[in-house]
């Protein structure tokens, strides 16, 4: 389903859907039944996270995020739209939920400033391999862009993580 609203690609809301839409798609269909090696290819979560390496837990964004409850919060939700959405489901399908929830809270910790640290590989080596269009890119910026404001996230603080996801888009989406 695209954007009800047509905008430019240089428009802050559209980079700001790539910018999200890249994290999540990046975090989650690692973790897709198609990819054999999917749960090895990224290092199980700490449980006590490291020191930021340029931002703190004081950021303001994470905070504003809810800080780690508020991550899980929405993590709970994107996962719940993201199988019932019948344009994932199938990426889904054969995941480990747990694993899949926890690295995608580290990766939205990390890039909104909090003192997570995701390891393993990087989102290009992730995705080798695994199909993924622009369409199904934008199908799941879509949900997670449903599930910040069904958090109650404001735009101009879904913008800013949008923002700072946006760099991952050109290692995800790798089929025509």
């Amino acid at each position: 389903m695209s954007d009800p609203v047509s905008r430019p690609a240089s428009h802050p809301a559209s980079l700001a859907k790539r910018a999200l839409l890249a994290l999540l798609s990046g975090a989650t269909l690692v973790l897709a039944g198609p990819i054999a090696s999917a749960q090895s290819a990224w290092a199980p979560a700490a449980s006590t996270p490291s020191p930021p390496a340029s931002s703190s837990a004081s950021d303001p964004l994470y905070q504003r995020l809810g800080a780690q409850p508020g991550l899980t919060r929405l993590v709970d939700d994107l996962v719940e739209r993201l199988l019932d959405d019948p344009r994932m489901r199938p990426f889904f399908k054969d995941t480990d939920l747990v694993h899949l929830k926890q690295q995608l809270v580290t990766q939205l910790c990390e890039v909104a400033g909090g003192p997570c640290r995701r390891q393993g590989k990087d989102m290009a080596k992730v995705h080798a391999g695994v199909d993924i269009r622009t369409a199904d890119f934008n199908a799941l910026v879509e949900l997670l862009q449903q599930s910040l404001d069904a958090q109650g996230i404001g735009f101009r603080d879904q913008n800013r993580l949008l923002a700072r996801l946006a760099p991952m888009h050109r290692d995800i989406v790798n089929a025509p």
